[in-house]
């Protein structure tokens, strides 16, 4: 048996091997994070829900996902409609409004509505007054992107949940910087739909170790393969 490889090209095949190694077992932890995540998450969603007071003691990461019971009143005249695609890629627009929990102001996305809804009166019927409980799920939503266009404030429509932008624009003193998801029980008149929330959490990080692992096993066929065909490796 023949065993002469170059050094130069032996140490720098091994600082890139121990890079690919390094990724692959990097993605391995992320997959073992990302499926405790969606553990917790699936355990909030099935559990019962929990009044204001007690999600406000969580923090901002066991608060999330939890379904949460509010009681106190909504503020219609101050919606805010949030435009949104359906799957058939009709115009819908989510409402928001503003419920005071005893003194506490958060945001309620009571669910959608298409555009011939959108006016309060053609739906007077679900904007219930006086005192009510909601139940939703407690979600911090995404940030507006560089490209979301500026909201249509006369209108009161934005182009992305801006919690910060909506709660300027109306004087609004949020108790927390979330968004509470009504659930699919049915407003009078059957507008706004609820029941919108979408929990989805991309997990490719197992196909994502795949690819290192192979590519390290590549890198180190190549250099078997390149001392094997200049004689500085034999198996006989």
């Amino acid at each position: 048996m023949t065993f002469r490889p170059y050094p130069g090209f032996t140490i720098a095949t091994a600082i890139m091997l121990s890079i690919l190694l390094g990724l692959g077992f990097w993605q391995l932890e992320r997959r073992k994070g990302k499926l405790a995540q969606i553990a917790q998450v699936n355990g909030h969603m099935a559990a019962e829900p929990i009044p204001l007071d007690a999600v406000l003691k969580l923090d901002a990461e066991d608060a999330m996902y939890r379904r949460v019971m509010l009681t106190g009143r909504f503020d219609h005249a101050k919606e805010a409609y949030v435009f949104a695609t359906a799957p058939g890629g009709d115009a819908v627009y989510h409402v928001l409004t503003p419920f005071t929990d005893r003194g506490r102001v958060l945001l309620v996305d009571r669910g959608e509505v298409p555009k011939e809804k959108l006016k309060p009166d053609s739906r007077a019927e679900g904007n219930v007054e006086g005192e009510t409980s909601v139940t939703g799920v407690w979600r911090v939503p995404d940030l507006p992107g560089s490209f979301t266009p500026a909201p249509d404030l006369a209108h009161r429509i934005w182009y992305a949940r801006d919690l910060a932008g909506i709660a300027a624009a109306d004087r609004l003193a949020l108790a927390a910087p979330v968004l509470v998801e009504a659930d699919a029980t049915p407003n009078p008149g059957g507008w706004p739909k609820g029941g919108q929330t979408v929990v989805s959490f991309r997990n490719e990080h197992l196909n994502y170790a795949i690819t290192w692992f192979c590519l390290a096993a590549g890198l180190l066929g190549i250099w078997v393969a390149y001392h094997v065909s200049r004689g500085r490796i034999a198996f006989r």
